[in-house]
């Protein structure tokens, strides 16, 4: 299942989970996507665990959205089926209610992605999945929406607009900067309300090697400002 079930890993999404929280409520955003540049950097890990764990402290109705059309990683991760999900609703097939997806956590709930489409892009650049996130709005308290990494595909360009704003998650030592700073410029800098960078050292790592063991090496810190998000980017 996304997301693990390993202390420190849990207590690094505690300390994301409130960042993200403190944000959101002061400047009133309930809708968020999480992207990165490119596949494989965490993004859909990082999605699912945020969303447990601003579910788990009771005070917020969390909606988990598999934008990701073509892989469906959130869908899978989650242990659920893909259909009928976004795509079926979004051509007409079933109704809202169809397609949500209560799990095992309370107040978190799922949109699977549903079957695979041609063209994903235009699908999401329609004016039904514009109400669509106007309808579950009203509803949840936060929204999380795991899209498709920016570069290789135009899906996520094509709602960026649509949403309060992005999480980046960028894989340190993975990614080239040059890939990380085109993606940012693609997405739009006004339009990121923070880095995610996973892969980062933990500075006391003696300290967690002795309480938690040497297997552990997952390491994922928060830069929940677009101020020294773009600082990340440009050095």
């Amino acid at each position: 299942a996304v997301g693990k079930e390993d202390p420190l890993f849990n207590e690094k999404f505690k300390g994301l989970r409130a960042m993200v929280e403190q944000k959101a409520d002061v400047h009133q955003m309930r809708l968020l996507g999480i992207t990165s540049s490119i596949a494989n950097e965490g993004k859909t890990t990082i999605c699912a665990q945020v969303g447990r764990s601003l579910a788990s402290t009771g005070r917020k109705k969390v909606l988990l959205v598999d934008v990701d059309i073509r892989k469906a990683d959130l869908t899978h991760g989650m242990g659920a089926r893909r259909t009928p999900g976004l795509t079926e609703y979004l051509l007409g097939g079933v109704p809202l209610q169809q397609i949500l997806r209560p799990t095992q956590v309370p107040n978190l709930f799922l949109i699977p992605s549903g079957n695979e489409v041609n063209s994903p892009a235009d699908l999401l650049a329609g004016d039904k999945f514009k109400s669509f996130l106007q309808e579950i709005r009203a509803s949840y308290d936060m929204i999380l929406l795991d899209t498709p990494p920016v570069l290789p595909v135009a899906d996520t360009p094509t709602i960026r607009e649509l949403t309060d704003g992005f999480l980046f998650v960028y894989r340190v030592g993975f990614t080239p900067y040059t890939m990380l700073r085109q993606a940012m410029e693609e997405l739009g800098e006004k339009n990121v309300l923070g880095a995610v960078l996973n892969g980062v050292e933990v500075a006391s790592d003696s300290y967690y090697r002795k309480y938690y063991g040497a297997y552990y090496h997952r390491n994922v810190e928060a830069v929940i400002d677009s101020e020294k998000t773009r600082e990340t980017v440009q050095s």
